[in-house]
């Protein structure tokens, strides 16, 4: 087997946002010639997350808005206390869904394709936006292809 590390840069300018990566991570399987077996695509940073889920526009607008009744922006979060007075620190809420939404996904490729659902896309989600990120896409090609 053999392993590639590659990274997939990201800007947002919302501070909520849905963004699909996933051409960008079959991009990468493309550039590196991998017929056969996985993407794992993590994420280094506290406040986002990645999921895999439906390339619907308004579902996004569901998931955000239910992120929001979740783990409300405002609320009385210790964190946010500590940091009071330092906006871009009062972000407990990004923290709290980061972990129940997650850090990473793998993902199976044959073929040279995403084994992904009919409906289903690599998704980025910004909770703290306005931000630079970066994520790691650690890719692994079967011998033999």
């Amino acid at each position: 087997m053999e392993i590639f590390w590659d990274e997939i840069p990201i800007q947002t300018k919302e501070y909520l946002k849905v963004v699909d990566i996933t051409d960008k991570v079959q991009h990468i399987l493309q550039a590196r010639g991998v017929r056969n077996g996985s993407v794992l695509l993590y994420n280094p940073h506290v406040t986002c997350a990645v999921t895999v889920n439906e390339n619907d526009l308004e579902l996004w607008q569901d998931l955000l808005e239910a992120y929001q009744r979740l783990a409300p922006l405002k609320a009385d979060y210790k964190h946010n206390a500590k940091y009071r007075g330092m906006a871009r620190e009062e972000n407990a809420h990004a923290h709290i869904l980061n972990t129940l939404i997650g850090q990473s996904v793998t993902i199976p490729v044959r073929n040279g394709d995403l084994l992904l659902g009919t409906w289903q896309a690599v998704l980025y989600i910004e909770l703290d936006g306005g931000k630079k990120r970066t994520l790691i896409v650690q890719t692994a090609k079967m011998e033999g292809q």
